[in-house]
């Protein structure tokens, strides 16, 4: 690990005045855990008590203090996935890559998780490898799952169809971890994610549907298409900043914390239909 790579990281987003967060993020992304040494280090450069640094990086399931394989397994045991098998899936996840749930095998190729709830209960038993998921897992679909993976250069072969993959989600703000789901205002006949936001001169809400890849929003403004639209948290106020930037339209993508594990990035440009899913890295 370079000290340079991290007092880079840590510059750009005190520049930008993103927090502690947005700064393991970037790490994480780029060593795949979180280094002791780099903890360390963002301590000592941003000020705060190493011991603060670590609540962050143990409070959040999507932070990792060791490190990951090249490849990441996860295995919902929520309980819709439970009652349809999802312990034994995961012990046949044990038993073929001989490691427990935190584990990474010894060549380096895999690791291994639990999660309490991915939120597409529908599907269950839910795995999800290198965030595509696999719905309705069964102990033979597990052996082709993992040598898929094995034989696959490139990104594994999704088994589920594109409507499938659009499922609810449940998401908090990453800074005060408040649940941003309005029970009382749906779209798409799910609670809605309701955020506080700004653009030009004007403020307003904004309710996102909260089915994963949903387009639909509603809000209090007329947003022009094409607007960048700033993200609020409605509970502690707080600008949710971006990390990313949206592969399709390059505007930046704000990040919400998933229940269960896992972060979601959507894009802030008005019009472009863009989400990210990351689950347990």
């Amino acid at each position: 690990m370079e000290k340079a790579n991290i007092d880079s990281i840590i510059a750009k987003h005190r520049s930008n005045g993103n927090g502690i967060i947005s700064i393991l993020q970037d790490i994480q992304a780029k060593f795949s855990y979180l280094p002791q040494e780099a903890l360390i280090q963002v301590a000592r450069e941003t000020g705060k008590s190493l011991v603060d640094i670590y609540g962050v990086a143990t409070f959040y399931k999507s932070f990792s203090l060791n490190p990951k394989g090249k490849h990441h397994v996860t295995c919902c045991l929520g309980t819709a996935c439970h009652v349809r098998g999802g312990p034994t899936i995961a012990e046949e996840f044990q038993k073929i890559l001989a490691i427990k749930p935190g584990q990474t095998t010894k060549d380096e190729e895999f690791s291994f998780d639990t999660v309490a709830c991915l939120g597409a209960c529908a599907l269950g038993p839910i795995v999800v490898v290198d965030g595509q998921y696999f719905s309705k897992v069964d102990k033979k679909k597990v052996k082709n799952i993992v040598q898929s993976v094995k034989d696959s250069k490139d990104k594994i072969k999704l088994e589920i169809t594109p409507d499938e993959k659009i499922f609810p989600v449940e998401v908090s703000c990453a800074y005060c971890n408040h649940s941003l789901m309005d029970n009382t205002y749906l779209i798409d006949n799910y609670p809605s994610i309701s955020v506080s936001i700004s653009f030009g001169k004007q403020h307003g809400w904004l309710k996102l549907s909260s089915l994963y890849g949903s387009p639909n929003v509603e809000s209090d403004c007329k947003i022009p298409d094409e607007t960048l639209v700033n993200f609020f948290c409605p509970h502690c106020h707080t600008e949710l900043k971006a990390v990313n930037i949206c592969s399709s339209c390059s505007a930046p993508m704000v990040s919400f914390v998933v229940r269960g594990g896992g972060i979601v990035h959507v894009c802030t440009r008005n019009g472009c239909k863009n989400h990210m899913l990351e689950i347990g890295y």
